[in-house]
């Protein structure tokens, strides 16, 4: 399969294999107006098999999510068919509006317009805690 070269654009490489939908839906690239490709199970000599997006116009994107889906994600940042700057996110520190409080009890059941938030409370094992119950994320 081949996949045009980007001029100027982003790479998102390293994803786990089988999130780079999930990732495509958090970054809302559905509302992009530019070309963007999900490369699903290609093969990895480091993952085994990895997914792999690419955007053919360069994006402001959220390092918070990308940290949060893995943090051994590489973003590559292409400008004039050539590969400027390569980024790798870290898990934040906490993470709005991407995963919601499973805990029915959680103040965010009753109170729809709040915002769902989660602090890093283990950063060795990216577990992340909801700052109103600390209910553990899935």
């Amino acid at each position: 399969m081949l996949i045009g070269s980007i001029v100027n654009g982003v790479v998102i490489d390293h994803i786990p294999a089988g999130r780079g939908m999930e990732l495509y839906k958090y970054l809302k690239l559905d509302k992009l107006s530019c070309q963007v490709a999900l490369i699903k199970n290609a093969p990895s000599s480091k993952l085994g098999k990895k997914d792999i997006l690419k955007v053919n116009e360069v994006i402001d994107l959220n390092f918070d999510i990308l940290g949060y889906i893995d943090p051994h994600i590489t973003v590559n940042i292409i400008r004039d068919g050539e590969k400027v700057e390569k980024r790798h996110p870290k898990l934040p520190e906490t993470i709005r509006g991407v995963i919601k409080c499973r805990n029915p009890r959680c103040i965010t059941s009753t109170e729809q317009e709040l915002e769902h938030v989660f602090r890093l409370a283990d950063p060795e094992r990216g577990v992340y805690r909801c700052i109103y119950c600390d209910t553990r994320a899935k």
